[in-house]
Formats: C-alpha cells, structure tokens, sequence
C-alpha cells in the first residue's frame, strides 16, 4: 500500500489545514470545470475541522464554486444535528454556516433516526438521487476527507466490526461497543474506494506509529483497506 500512497509531512497542524485547504480548492476547480459541480464528502473529528476552517476563509472560500458544491458525510453518530458530538455541527459551524452553500446541496446523515438501517438505506438512497448513480452503480466523490483512529479505525470503520465485509451496501449502520456513542452510521470501502480522490487528515504525535502501522503491508487494519480502484490515495 505504501507505494500507491502519497505521504506529505506538514510542519505543524496550521500548514496541514491550508494543505488540505489548498487540495480541495484545486479539485473543486478540476472537477466544476471538467462535469460542472463537486462531490466532497466530509470527515468529522479535530484535525478536519482546522482545515474546514481555513477552508471558510476567504483566501480560500471565495475561490470555491459554491453553488456547484455538494456536501456528504463519511459517517455520523446517533445524535440530532445540534448535538455537541455531531459531525455535522462540527462542519456547519466551522465551515457551512460560514459560506454561500445551497442548503439542499447538503446532504446530512440523520443519525438520529431510531431505526439505523433505515437511516443507513434513506442516505445511500438520496446519495444516489444527487449524484445520479443508477441501481447497482456506486457515487463517485471527487474529494473524500478521512480521519485515523489510534485503533487504525476510519469513519465509522473500527477492527472487527462485520461492515468491514461489505460489498453491496454503500451505508450501514454500526454498533461500536467501546465508544460513547455506540450507534453510527457509515460509509462503507465500496464507496471509499470508488473516490477520486481520498485524502487522510492526520495530526498529532500519539497518531504516528498508527500511521506507520497502516501505510506498512498487510496490517489489515481499517484504514489501510482505503485503496481507490481508479483514483489516488493522499496522506497528509
């Protein structure tokens, strides 16, 4: 794996978040021009929200298309929207609320639904109604933002959990037994992997040797099972 990934070492976690900042405009430019709109999908966690941050400001912010900017979520907790541990407030507060978004060009995962797996089947139902994918196709995100567990977890994809095994569904619901709040919704490596472009936002000294263990062959932890079939893997 490590040779099909791209590892860039920032300086410190400001140099990553304009980084990320600068990578997403780029591919927001790429993919507006070349079919006329953005498919990003966001990750939650501390290091993304510096980065959507930056990516709020103007130096940035009004190099964006974002009338032609779709908004997805890799995963959720089963939490309502404005709840403390959503991720979606951390991404409406550091970086939606703050610019010319449609509203209906973002597209939240209602974690706090009661019944998960139809939550899961609703969301995997209005990716394909926005993005187009027709029955048995996967969506294509031009830009997916990834964090990293010190357990080697990526969305809400923990070691051991069975959703490591799909293969049909593009969301589902989880149960992860050792977090505060065990019941998640999900992204699956189906979709990951059909991104264009998967970009991992890493900081911090205690997430070093995971990062090592992961970008090393066969750890078989989650993380390392992201490789995009037909699109380019990024370490930040």
């Amino acid at each position: 794996m490590a040779s099909d990934a791209n590892l860039t070492v920032c300086a410190d976690p400001a140099t990553l978040a304009e980084t990320a900042a600068h990578l997403i405009v780029d591919a927001a430019t790429e993919a507006v021009r070349e079919r006329g709109r953005i498919l990003l999908c966001l990750a939650g966690g501390e290091t993304p929200r510096e980065a959507y941050r930056c990516l709020a400001l103007p130096a940035f912010s009004e190099r964006m298309r974002w009338d032609q900017t779709w908004i997805f979520f890799g995963d959720e907790r089963a939490v309502p929207p404005d709840h403390p541990e959503s991720n979606y407030r951390m991404a409406y507060e550091s970086l939606l609320s703050k610019v010319p978004i449609p509203e209906h060009q973002v597209l939240r995962m209602h974690g706090e639904q009661s019944d998960a797996d139809a939550a899961a089947a609703a969301y995997a139902a209005e990716l394909a109604g926005a993005i187009g994918t027709k029955r048995g196709e996967l969506p294509r995100f031009d830009v997916v933002l990834l964090g990293l567990g010190i357990d080697g977890h990526t969305a809400s994809l923990f070691p051991g959990s069975p959703v490591l095994r799909e293969v049909f569904r593009a969301v589902a619901a989880v149960h992860v037994a050792a977090a505060q709040i065990p019941q998640r919704l999900t992204l699956t490596f189906p979709v990951l992997n059909a991104a264009a472009r998967v970009v991992f936002l890493v900081t911090g000294p205690e997430k070093a040797k995971i990062v090592r263990t992961v970008l090393s062959e066969h750890s078989g932890l989650p993380a390392a099972l992201v490789r995009p079939t037909n699109g380019v893997l990024i370490w930040l």
